[in-house]
């Protein structure tokens, strides 16, 4: 017969392990905040959790920079990121910037990509709207 220490224990290690399930890979903004109303010049600052930032160029698994798309949508995964005025790279692992921007309403679209660009999709994505007086 098993005794009741054994038994406390088991629970204990069983909710450990319930609790203990990991955060999900994704971007976000730390700022502006969505539905931010800011001004110009607009600084922004982006964050990444279960990957690491690496310079453009770095082909490591699990590794990769941000890449900032002003108006539009995120990319499908494994689709090179496009370089513009409206596409913004950070290949060298930076995690903030500072925009300028016309007034009005602005979506801004925080995608993830690898050393070569490439999206890792819209799971690695985060969109928010902003509003630039």
């Amino acid at each position: 017969m098993l005794n009741k220490k054994w038994w406390a224990g088991a629970a204990c290690a069983s909710m450990l392990v319930v609790s203990g399930v990991a955060h999900a890979a994704g971007v976000s903004f730390v700022e502006p905040k969505d539905g931010a109303t800011v001004s110009n010049p607009i600084h922004v600052k982006f964050a990444v959790d279960g990957m690491k930032i690496a310079p453009a160029g770095t082909m490591t698994e699990g590794a990769g920079h941000h890449h900032l798309i002003i108006d539009g949508q995120p990319l499908p995964k494994g689709e090179v990121i496009p370089a513009t005025d409206k596409s913004l790279h950070f290949g060298k692992g930076q995690t903030e910037a500072e925009l300028t921007l016309p007034p009005g309403e602005h979506t801004l679209t925080l995608d993830f990509g690898d050393g070569a660009h490439r999206s890792y999709g819209p799971e690695m994505s985060k969109t928010i709207t902003i509003h630039v007086k």
